[in-house]
């Protein structure tokens, strides 16, 4: 046994900051007023989760917005609403995390799995080839831990494939690819509002669009009942004329108490970005100096929102990976592995995913074998957070092979 470290950080990489005094209050309105449900606002107002779905809407560009129970749900509502049949294949990037295949899965479809390339972006080249191998229509794709692809370039490719695209931007809430906001550039984008990310209701989701039909189809699937003219950036009404008797009815809505606390911290979404930023950057300052660790490049058209962090430590056998986790552990610094043989916590692997058909992914399974992720959150100050690589690095100068 090696001597115990000299130093260790402190803090809780799950202890995520209070909600603002705004969202307390809003709150407390709600639970006097004891209307919880959506569709039981006060005459003569919107009502909470019509609010945020029009300030969503307004702050990502999009024409409609749809509040809902989760992430995971709006993902499955929204391939449904794009028509995705069961046992269609659809594709989606290997490197993600279980509810983006478990959404496909949930809808009765296939996950073709493409593989991620070495800056953790899904990979162009194979992304075209199994689209054609598959005959698949529809990409459900991943901006897993807030790394955004060339969209240009893949905005282009589902074009020239008849791809429909359904961004899951659950970790970019905020982010932009360009002048463009994360979520912009397919038929309808995903958004999560679980704790760990960009904004917090516990869970909850958010779907956008500029389709009509797609929008309606999944208003009604997200339990409207014939209350759709009730949503805060709904479709028009003939958009429902057919939709409203065709489409089952899923029960998935937000309610009025999570609406109420997102809507402060969705007016202060850019503000808390740039402070994910900065302690994103503190340790990544450390990290760029580490012998042996690579960090993913980021391209220039990127504007990232990054509460977290992910590098890759090439050369690591699983027991040298092991030996990092328990180094950085003894420091204080909670690292996840993604190339562990068992799924832990929320990471996982394809290998556990049987819900989906095995597949050969010789390139992602490199590329997780050696791949460690940590959170940041806005608990963390920015002397935390150069505390943390300083510590990262002596870890992996301590388990160096």
């Amino acid at each position: 046994m090696g001597e115990a470290p000299q130093r260790r950080f402190t803090g809780s990489f799950t202890r995520q900051e209070g909600l603002p005094e705004a969202a307390v209050a809003a709150a407390e309105a709600v639970l006097r007023s004891g209307r919880l449900h959506r569709y039981n606002a006060a005459p003569g107002t919107p009502g909470e989760t019509a609010a945020l779905e029009a300030e969503f809407a307004a702050a990502t560009g999009r024409r409609y917005c749809l509040a809902v129970a989760s992430g995971g749900q709006a993902l499955q509502i929204a391939l449904r609403a794009a028509g995705v049949a069961a046992g269609a294949p659809v594709l989606t990037n290997a490197w993600t995390l279980a509810p983006v295949p478990g959404a496909i899965a949930g809808v009765g479809a296939m996950p073709v799995l493409v593989d991620s390339d070495d800056d953790l972006r899904i990979d162009m080249d194979d992304l075209t080839a199994k689209a054609r191998a598959s005959g698949a229509r529809h990409l459900l794709l991943s901006h897993m831990r807030g790394h955004i692809c060339d969209m240009d370039r893949l905005t282009a490719l589902a074009a020239d494939m008849d791809l429909t695209v359904i961004e899951d931007c659950a970790h970019t809430m905020g982010a932009a690819w360009g002048a463009v906001p994360s979520g912009g550039h397919g038929r309808a984008a995903c958004y999560s509002t679980q704790t760990y990310k960009h904004i917090n209701s516990g869970e909850g989701g958010l779907l956008t669009s500029d389709d009509a039909d797609l929008m309606a189809r999944a208003t009604i699937l997200s339990g409207s009942y014939m209350l759709y003219a009730r949503h805060g950036a709904g479709p028009p009404e003939e958009a429902f004329a057919d939709i409203r008797l065709d489409t089952p009815n899923l029960s998935a809505r937000m309610d009025e108490l999570r609406a109420a606390v997102l809507r402060p911290q969705l007016a202060a979404l850019a503000d808390n970005v740039a402070r994910w930023n900065a302690r994103h950057d503190a340790v990544a300052a450390e990290l760029e100096a580490v012998q042996g660790l690579v960090l993913p490049r980021r391209p220039a058209n990127e504007r990232k929102a990054a509460s977290s962090i992910q590098f890759r430590l090439p050369g690591r056998d699983a027991a040298g990976c092991r030996a990092m986790l328990a180094a950085s552990a003894a420091r204080g610094v909670e690292l996840k592995w993604f190339g562990a043989a068992e799924p832990h916590g929320y990471t996982s692997a394809h290998r556990s995913w049987r819900y989906a058909p095995a597949q050969e992914l010789p390139r992602t399974d490199a590329l997780l074998a050696t791949l460690f992720d940590m959170r940041l959150p806005l608990t963390f100050s920015l002397e935390d957070c150069r505390l943390i690589g300083a510590l990262i690095g002596e870890a992996a100068a301590e388990t160096a092979p």
